[in-house]
């Protein structure tokens, strides 16, 4: 390749990638201008990818995780040949296009994941790598290494400087992340200006200190240094952090630099000035020298010659492994094996039962056998939040192949390599935390719930129930709050047999992530009702006579509480319908015939009971029992106790509904 033929190659990224802002009057010229060099080092020389099939299972990943950049990867991803047309660049930022502000996993080919909140490609990174080292350490065999993944990125300052990256790059140092590979894009500019405002620590020795490979390429346009360090990167067995000090907005000469190229349009003079400083025509717009189209479109053909080549390579895997590769094919292709759920456990009736938490543990060891590709882990909390299977083994970097991942205290670490993970495949990965700290978490759960990443995210002591520990680790606010995030499905079940179907309907989530909120406290295994209509998000439990008047709902814990409550009030002759209302997700997916048979309108009186914060209910009660305010340091039952959640205090709230 001559040097005339890459200069205009990296220049049309950029120009492509300014135009786009300057026409929709909108965007992030500065990173694709200044990253363009280290891109296309990565793109042209590295990157393992098949533009004919973006989900090909053996590919190389590629994160922007400073996602206001995404007019850089638009531009590789249509000149390399993916389904992005021209119309696509040219309609960046347009309402319904695949060239959406940040980029968007599942609406624009090529797209490996969501980012743009800084951080959260970070640690989604770190999660693809954890999956890719598991899935290599499970099935790779000497001279049949099929999977070889490596992830690379693009990080910003920014990104580093968000506490999320932090717990990802010490978790991602512990457990030598070998093939985890980032190009920061150290141009020394944030929004407010120049990061000597706030970002002055040594970047690279605070990397080295995590335990990652360190390298610093001094000039982003030296395409052959940008290359070198990756072939050093690839040659380490830690992870990896290259910064590249590049310059924002690199060629306009008032603004390359400065803040000014940042977060706005560069302005027609100014874009027509770093034309003509980088020796680009000035019109058309959009424009792609032929030549230099067909280089990059190379990557067509060259991608199917190498996923060809990794076919003919998993064949003879199977070949040689059969049972192996049955399994890491069923596996990639996200399917779950014959009779999965055959033997989930059935808990019998029992006043004492026992805390969801504790049955949740029991499910995840009946599940473990049949489901191989089940990992997850805790914060820290693995006693607590029973997450940990028997024979799991830790992964460790010693032993990748160990399911259970030690996420120490990094919740929103923990949560964002969830849906790394997810979106890597082959592993159905959750994690597990105290419900209050899901606040720490909230983040990588919206990006979930945007994506459709199927994440399964435990949230153990629930409700006020937790008891002792008092209101800074009891949850109030905390399952509204999880409501409210579209497309995540918020289950709290009732007791041990709920918990098994919630884990069965998580389980089947293709395109949403759940949240499972459990007890710390034991709860009676009710066995009285047709559990198995979790699913459905709301049932009738039992209804104490023929022609009930009154409805009772309630989730989680306090189910059992308002069957109580109507035995006291049917026994006063109230004739009254118990509905365990597990998840209002799952039921409002219910059509208006099932919706109506659990909540007939003849029946106006209707109370909710939760031990949580009562907004939301009102679109299903005419009443609720709740707690709008924080709790108290006493053990659970007084705490109840206190603040009304008793049978009494319901057959009270009921009678007045009458």
């Amino acid at each position: 390749m001559t040097d005339d033929l890459q200069t205009r190659a990296i220049n049309t990224i950029r120009f492509l990638a300014a135009d786009a802002v300057q026409q929709a009057n909108s965007g992030h010229p500065g990173l694709p201008m200044g990253g363009a060099a280290m891109a296309f080092a990565l793109w042209t020389r590295h990157l393992c990818h098949n533009p004919g099939n973006p989900k090909w299972a053996g590919r190389d990943r590629f994160i922007l995780s400073g996602g206001h950049g995404s007019m850089l990867l638009y531009s590789l991803l249509h000149l390399t040949g993916y389904d992005l047309p021209m119309q696509e660049i040219k309609n960046f930022r347009q309402f319904d296009s695949k060239t959406p502000g940040h980029p968007e996993y599942g609406l624009t080919p090529g797209v490996e994941t969501t980012t743009g909140p800084l951080g959260q490609g970070f640690g989604q990174g770190v999660g693809m790598a954890m999956a890719a080292t598991h899935l290599a350490a499970q099935f790779n065999k000497s001279g049949h290494e099929i999977i070889q993944s490596y992830i690379y990125g693009i990080v910003t300052d920014g990104d580093l400087m968000e506490g999320v990256s932090s717990e990802a790059a010490s978790l991602a140092g512990h457990l030598q992340l070998g093939r985890l590979i980032y190009l920061y894009d150290d141009n020394h500019i944030s929004i407010d200006g120049s990061t000597d405002l706030a970002f002055t620590e040594d970047r690279g020795g605070r990397f080295e200190a995590y335990g990652w490979h360190v390298q610093t390429v001094a000039d982003g346009n030296d395409v052959e240094a940008v290359d070198a360090a990756i072939q050093a990167a690839k040659a380490d067995p830690r992870p990896s952090l290259i910064a590249v000090r590049t310059t924002i907005g690199f060629g306009a000469p008032k603004k390359q630099g400065t803040a000014k190229a940042h977060g706005e349009p560069l302005g027609d003079e100014e874009l027509n000035a770093a034309k003509e400083n980088l020796g680009w025509p000035l019109e058309p717009h959009f424009l792609i020298p032929g030549d230099v189209l067909e280089f990059y479109r190379e990557a067509v053909e060259r991608g199917r010659e190498i996923e060809t080549d990794w076919m003919k390579r998993f064949d003879a895997y199977k070949q040689a492994y059969p049972e192996l590769g049955v399994e890491l094919e069923r596996r990639l292709n996200r399917e779950l094996p014959q009779g999965w759920d055959a033997d989930l456990p059935v808990f019998p009736a029992d006043e004492k039962g026992m805390a969801t938490r504790s049955s949740s543990g029991k499910v995840l060891n009946a599940l473990s056998a049949k489901l191989p590709e089940l990992v997850g882990g805790s914060a820290d909390l693995t006693p607590s939040n029973n997450t940990k299977f028997e024979e799991a083994g830790d992964f460790q970097k010693e032993n990748p192949s160990g399911r259970y991942f030690r996420f120490g205290v990094r919740e929103h670490a923990m949560a964002a390599a969830l849906n790394g993970m997810n979106l890597f495949g082959g592993v159905i990965a959750y994690g597990g935390t105290f419900l209050v700290f899901s606040d720490y978490m909230k983040p990588a759960i919206r990006i979930a719930a945007i994506s459709g990443i199927p994440s399964i995210f435990v949230f153990t002591h629930d409700s006020i129930g937790l008891g002792e520990d008092g209101p800074t680790h009891q949850p109030i606010e905390h399952l509204m709050a999880l409501r409210a995030v579209p497309n995540l499905t918020v289950i709290r079940p009732a007791d041990a047999n709920e918990v098994a179907q919630a884990w069965r309907v998580a389980l089947t989530r293709k395109h949403s992530p759940t949240a499972l909120a459990l007890t710390r406290q034991t709860v009676p295994t009710l066995a009285i009702g047709p559990f198995v209509k979790l699913a459905q998000g709301a049932y009738v439990l039992k209804d104490f006579g023929e022609n009930p008047k009154l409805i009772l709902m309630a989730s989680g814990s306090e189910v059992s509480l308002i069957y109580t409550a109507a035995q006291r009030l049917f026994g006063e002759g109230i004739e009254t319908r118990v509905v365990s209302f597990p998840s209002w997700e799952l039921f409002e997916e219910q059509d208006e015939e099932y919706r109506e048979s659990v909540f007939p309108r003849n029946i106006t009186a209707r109370l909710a009971v939760e031990a949580g914060a009562t907004l939301g209910w009102e679109r299903y009660a005419t009443s609720v029992l709740g707690i709008d305010h924080y709790g108290a340091s006493a053990p659970y039952k007084v705490i109840f106790e206190n603040f009304g959640f008793t049978a009494e205090n319901v057959v009270a709230r009921a009678k007045e509904l009458l």
